[in-house]
């Protein structure tokens, strides 16, 4: 009899064809990393090939010659420090997290000496100065490295260059912790007795037992003492978001809403630390803030121009998000018969939820069961195959290349082309593994010669909780995830660049949340979900009337969810703006931003910004999202949404956008492919 995991890893993997081969290797590939110990040999061999590049660069080999060297240099390094990356965030052995961490700051170290080789700085300012012997790529390459050294600060004299090389090792440190603290130490509720959680969600948590004291038995004289059972809610961003949207029972929302933001608490003072250290490095390089600092590449240029947009898009929306608010505590006194019921920080998407499937007439369970897993799957090869016209194709993993045994991993073929790319997807939640979703780089894809490509690696990694049965079923919300990375993935996949340092999501922050936004609206579309949204007992597709109520359901508060970005928004580039002489409170600043920019109460003594990992990745960058929404919106209205599956639109979307990568100017990408609407 097939285990449960072997039975769900068929499951998806009937979604695909398959190719049959089984030879040894290394982790994802990599035949160095047999063992965990290989991450050491992986970074000697990284130091070591490197070293050679830098020497080849250092005879000034002709100008072409120096940029093609000098992005050997980068896919040598990147290929190690996303493979660790990946690793520390996924691999169920310690041994593994624990070395490739330790990997991980030795190969960043030594990219810290890279960014400051004055020899390799000289070389690429003769190569950006002969530009017109190079192509119109490797003159932007030139320019990018050019400018990436000079982020390092390797214009700086020699006692500053040393301060900015120890405060990069001290950012990221700080950063690894910040998110190490969130993985690991996400806290929990104990809710007794199990039946105030709702039974279709209870196999979702772990029962515990305490003692419970019954009645007095005369006939004995002793007093009978029974197991009263209960249910422990680890209070992680997926348990977190789904207790306190579906959970009736006020009194566990709120106490799962208090731990869920009140843990990690150690992140307080390592996000202290990490906007002092970012600042003083800001203030190094001769910038007023590190959101100014960190928004001088992007198309934005300022984090005034930022601040502005965001300002005014938070002074148009409070109106109606003020509306919104009112409805939604109006409601919530008819259900609960209370006049005078306030709205709780815990109460919103309980009541939010709540009003959109009464007014629409939505079942999460109905839903549900058109998003089996294996079927979104095949959704995935619906849409490459409409749009490119590629198809995803199982791979067995050879010995010693997988993580975990949920792990598959799919070639996206093309029948002209071949094979464009490599995706592992590794779908399910555990025990300390990343908590969330998110795309990961392995390798990326660059020009090896006039007939070989380097082809790109990505891992597609998710939190889906198993359900009771053989094939996890999705929430319609789970699926415009997995198609928001997927459209990341894609990004990675389609682009063919001549320099790994512009493959796939290598690109400017304002522009790369821009596919996977798009990928969004996929999601929402009829004629994409009738493909493959199918009844798991009869196979007949999502009902068009279904869809619209679903679409209706997402438009009911559109002031409130954008409010919320906003808030989002400002409050990561207040944190890493401008500071005053004394520290920063966090936990105050946060909370005055909120109650300015939204509705909603502060709970006293929480502090769930502790926990928002786009800190770290996103640090005075989240606004991305808000520019990408703007961006994706148009060129879905402009390309795709007369006909979102037909090969026109694809040629467009691969064609005219992914295939760049960070090839291109960003405003001229944009302009060329959705034309003057993008603005």
């Amino acid at each position: 009899m097939l285990s449960r995991a072997a039975a769900i890893r068929r499951g998806a993997a009937a979604a695909f064809s398959t190719v049959s081969e089984k030879p040894e290797t290394g982790l994802y590939g990599f035949e160095v990393l047999r063992t965990a110990k290989g991450f050491r040999r992986f970074v000697d061999d990284a130091i070591e090939r490197s070293d050679e590049l830098v020497a080849r660069v250092a005879r000034l080999p002709s100008s072409p010659e120096i940029v093609r060297a000098m992005d050997e240099i980068s896919n040598t390094v990147c290929t190690v420090i996303d493979s660790a990356e990946l690793c520390r965030n996924t691999h169920p052995d310690r041994e593994f997290v624990e070395e490739a961490d330790k990997a991980s700051m030795r190969i960043y170290e030594h990219l810290q000496y890279l960014n400051t080789n004055t020899t390799l700085y000289n070389a690429i300012l003769k190569a950006e100065g002969d530009s017109v012997v190079l192509t119109e790529e490797a003159r932007r390459a030139a320019t990018i490295l050019r400018m990436d050294f000079e982020k390092g600060g390797i214009h700086l004299p020699e006692d500053k260059l040393e301060r900015v090389n120890q405060l990069n090792l001290e950012i990221a440190q700080l950063g690894r912790k910040f998110s190490e603290n969130v993985m690991n130490k996400p806290g929990f509720v104990d809710v007794y007795p199990a039946s105030r959680v709702p039974r279709n969600m209870q196999h979702h948590f772990k029962s515990v037992y305490r003692s419970n004291f019954g009645s007095f038995e005369k006939q004995s004289n002793q007093m009978i003492t029974a197991k009263q059972k209960g249910l422990r809610i680890v209070t992680d961003s997926g348990n977190l978001s789904s207790a306190l949207r579906w959970i009736s029972d006020e009194e566990v929302r709120k106490q799962v809403y208090f731990v869920g933001n009140s843990e990690p608490r150690e992140n307080i003072g390592v996000l202290s630390g990490l906007i002092d250290a970012r600042d003083e490095l800001a203030k190094s390089m001769g910038c007023k803030s590190y959101a100014d600092f960190a928004i001088r590449p992007n198309m934005a240029a300022s984090a005034d121009v930022v601040m502005s947009f965001l300002g005014d898009l938070s002074n148009i929306v409070r109106h109606k998000a003020d509306e919104e608010f009112e409805v939604i505590k109006d409601f919530k006194r008819r259900i609960c018969n209370e006049k005078s019921a306030d709205l709780e920080p815990w109460d919103e998407d309980y009541f939010i939820g709540m009003m959109k499937s009464s007014v629409h007439d939505l079942d999460a369970s109905v839903v549900a069961k058109y998003f089996p897993l294996s079927q979104c799957l095949k959704g995935l090869n619906v849409l490459v195959e409409s749009l490119f016209g590629a198809t995803f194709h199982q791979i067995p993993m050879r010995d010693g290349e997988s993580w975990h045994p949920d792990v598959i991993k799919l070639s996206l073929r093309h029948p002209d082309e071949g094979d464009l790319g490599f995706m592992y997807l590794d779908l399910y939640s555990r025990k300390g593994k990343f908590p969330g979703c998110a795309h990961f780089a392995v390798q990326g894809g660059r020009r090896l010669s006039d007939s070989n490509y380097q082809l790109p690696i990505v891992a597609l990694v998710c939190d889906f909780s198993r359900s009771s049965g053989i094939t996890a079923r999705l929430s319609h919300g789970d699926v415009e995830t997995f198609f928001h990375e997927f459209g990341h993935a894609l990004h990675s996949l389609l682009s063919r660049t001549e320099y790994q340092h512009f493959s796939g999501t290598r690109v400017a922050l304002d522009v790369a949340e821009t596919p996977s936004n798009l990928f969004e609206c996929y999601a929402w579309d009829y004629r994409v979900l009738k493909t493959f949204a199918l009844d798991e007992t009869t196979g007949d597709p999502i009902p068009e009337k279904l869809v619209k109520a679903l679409n209706a359901s997402r438009n009911m508060f559109p002031a409130t969810e954008l409010q919320r970005q906003i808030f989002f928004s400002i409050m990561d580039l207040t944190l890493f703006g401008e500071q005053a002489s004394k520290p920063m409170d966090t936990i105050s600043t946060v909370a005055d931003l909120r109650r300015k920019h939204t509705n909603w109460k502060c709970a006293e003594g929480t502090h769930w910004h502790t926990r928002f990992t786009h800190l770290i990745n996103y640090g005075a960058g989240y606004y991305s999202y808000l520019y990408a929404r703007c961006f994706a919106t148009t060129i879905w209205q402009e390309i795709c949404q007369e006909d979102p599956l037909s090969g026109s639109a694809g040629s467009a979307i691969r064609d005219k956008f992914l295939r760049y990568g960070g090839s291109k100017d960003p405003s001229s990408l944009l302009k060329d492919f959705a034309g003057t609407s993008i603005r």
